[in-house]
């Protein structure tokens, strides 16, 4: 079976909880001039990045996948890392002039997020030695705006079924950019507030999306997710969490599990079923890539949830 080609970041992670609201620490009327300081509950720095969280999940699912993605200086103990889980290194550029990308990302006690994320290498494009077979399938993250403008003609252009997810790139990224990406997509991922900004900025509703890719797929946290095709609607029901510990990369893992589906030639609603009982592993975890199950144990999950049984490979 031909690597599923992922894109988008390679990062440190920089996690914090704050065991409190953000909402109680601002004042209205004051918000032009904040000057607020957390105290937060519990720092941890973790393997992350888009691209890598994808490769993770992926890699726990029996997948073998190639990351197109530049890194720093600093990434060695990273791709040993990755080296140590089997996932293919070789893929990866270096720009040895500048530091990994890092992200800085505080929780609060409603999973309300704060982040910063500083790009580094990250912000040189991969190029256009992007390996394609015809057939295949590949991911465009969120990572090197130049590579999210570039890869979707690219993959359209060599028969490779692309699924688009712009996620935090959003409001970087142009309404043409956006609608590039969209045009011919396999399937297009945002949760609803991102797709809240993709209209804003492309003027499309859901409908002239689906005009342009195969499937929608809008996530909604706990309450499930929609998955819009040109047959209609369907709502799917998220796998329910025994505990919350981070959502961080929650949705990351999500999008491993839909993919891996449309490996198995699973119906797109099933797909996002899949998605989301890899994804909630993920949320009972901390960090994005701390998360671990086998095929028989996520086989219950989704039993358990959804009445029917997976046939994993």
């Amino acid at each position: 079976m031909n690597k599923i080609h992922i894109s988008g970041s390679l990062a440190y992670d920089h996690i914090m909880d704050f065991p409190g609201l953000f909402k109680d620490h601002f004042i209205p009327g004051k918000l032009h001039n904040i000057n607020v300081s957390f105290n937060i509950e519990t720092y941890r720095e973790n393997f992350g990045g888009t691209a890598g969280n994808v490769a993770y999940s992926l890699d726990l699912l029996g997948e073998d996948v190639s990351i197109l993605a530049t890194v720093g200086n600093d990434f060695a103990r990273y791709r040993a890392y990755l080296d140590g889980l089997g996932i293919d290194t070789d893929s990866i550029h270096t720009n040895d002039t500048e530091v990994t990308a890092s992200a800085y990302i505080m929780t609060d006690q409603a999973d309300n997020q704060i982040a910063a994320f500083h790009p580094g290498a990250l912000a040189t494009p991969y190029g256009t030695d992007v390996p394609v077979i015809e057939n295949s399938l590949a991911i465009i993250s969120a990572g090197c705006l130049d590579d999210m403008r570039a890869m979707p003609d690219i993959y359209r252009g060599n028969g490779v079924h692309f699924l688009f997810d712009p996620g935090q790139t959003i409001p970087a990224l142009t309404g043409n950019d956006l609608r590039n990406g969209i045009v011919d997509a396999h399937t297009v991922f945002a949760n609803d507030y991102e797709f809240a900004m993709i209209s804003e900025k492309t003027g499309w509703k859901e409908a002239d999306v689906i005009r342009s890719a195969q499937t929608l797929v809008i996530t909604l946290g706990g309450e499930g997710s929609r998955v819009i095709t040109k047959n209609g609607e369907v709502i799917v029901k998220a796998v329910p969490a025994t505990t919350l510990k981070d959502p961080t990369g929650a949705g990351d893992a999500y999008r491993a599990g839909y993919i891996k589906g449309l490996q198995l030639k699973m119906s797109p609603a099933e797909c996002a079923q899949l998605g989301s009982a890899v994804a909630v592993y993920a949320v009972e975890s901390y960090g994005t890539q701390n998360h671990h199950f086998t095929l028989t144990e996520l086989n219950e999950r989704y039993l358990n949830t959804y009445r029917k049984a997976l046939a994993l490979s």
